[in-house]
């Protein structure tokens, strides 16, 4: 039998099946309850009982120590009836605190000639509540900063998945490629960023990333999937050459698998070979709508990419309330990362 949990004052009600946790059920259907450890020693999830009765079947209750008579943890805490909780729901990035952590390398692997995927894991009961489409910061011994965008959605954050592309020049990725191994600790600052996908919008939404600029977009378009949202959505990603498309697999699984969602690669040095779509990513998507005031459009990729994008969006009739926009630069030896793509 589930219960239903009503949240105040953000005036949500949600279903707790049997056995599972308040914010777990929150989490799945889109509620954005604060968290931090979700284990039950930080006290983020902190809320007050209103009404209705609970359990802890775990017993770990250490942060409610000191705290007012009617606080409970909905980290561990499982429904015994219908409740109403007092709880800040966190609604914008701005919401969010970055924190800075350790983490260690759990995985590497090349996903193609020029871009390493990196998978990170939080200390022991850690996670990290994030919006897909934001970034972290790697905080390097020098205290020097590197960016990168977090790959995959927050339902799915077991662990922190980044796609670092090889930067000729670039110190920390010349580390990344040929130096750093796995299990190594390392220093994160996160979440951090706006860029976020807009839910309560019902437009039909575009995406267009280039090189990797799709890491972002791949952690909004999996978070629209597993939040069930239908609208419309087609992903643009442009790149120089097939080789250059790191995990076009994946996207053609989304175009197979997912109804209403429609991926256009553009290669601008196309291989000999090549039967698809050519030229500037921006150019693709012109093409294709030449009338643009009915949709959100996301855009990821290099500064001049995105700039392009942005022109060409708004000369079709886009407004910049409905662009989103994240551009990466890459940072050089004794200069800051200044987007999500550091060097």
């Amino acid at each position: 039998m589930s219960f239903k949990v009503c949240t105040e004052p953000g005036n949500h009600a949600f279903a707790v099946e049997p056995g599972e946790t308040i914010l777990a059920a929150a989490l799945r259907q889109g509620i954005g309850l604060p968290y931090g450890c979700r284990n039950g020693q930080c006290g983020a999830c902190a809320a007050i009982l209103m009404a209705g009765d609970l359990a802890y079947p775990e017993g770990k209750t250490e942060a409610l120590e000191g705290r007012p008579a009617g606080t409970c943890l909905p980290c561990l805490a499982v429904p015994l009836s219908d409740l109403t909780l007092r709880v800040p729901e966190v609604r914008s990035a701005t919401q969010v605190e970055a924190r800075l952590l350790p983490c260690r390398l759990e995985r590497k692997a090349q996903l193609n000639h020029d871009v390493m995927g990196l998978w990170l894991k939080l200390p022991e009961g850690q996670r990290l509540q994030f919006f897909a489409g934001q970034y972290l910061d790697f905080i390097l011994a020098d205290g020097r900063k590197r960016a990168f965008s977090i790959a995959n959605a927050p339902h799915d954050d077991d662990l922190i998945e980044l796609h670092v592309r090889h930067v000729p020049g670039g110190a920390f990725t010349e580390h990344v490629f040929h130096g750093l191994a796995e299990k190594t600790i390392l220093r994160i600052q996160a979440p951090l960023g706006t860029f976020m996908l807009d839910e309560e919008s019902q437009r039909d939404m575009l995406f267009v990333g280039g090189g990797t600029g799709f890491a972002p977009l791949k952690g909004m378009i999996e978070h629209a999937m597993h939040r069930d949202i239908r609208r419309p959505m087609h992903l643009y990603w442009g790149a120089r050459s097939r080789r250059d498309l790191y995990l076009p697999e994946l996207p053609e699984r989304w175009a197979r698998d997912w109804p209403g969602f429609t991926y256009t690669p553009v290669l601008s040095e196309p291989d000999p070979d090549w039967t698809g779509r050519t030229g500037f990513v921006h150019e693709a998507l012109g093409a294709d709508y030449p009338d643009l005031r009915g949709f959100d459009i996301y855009l990821s990729g290099p500064p001049v990419m995105v700039e392009a994008g942005r022109m060409a969006c708004e000369a079709r009739g886009a407004t910049m309330d409905h662009m989103f926009s994240d551009a990466f630069t890459y940072a050089r030896d004794g200069k800051p990362a200044t987007a999500a793509a550091g060097a």
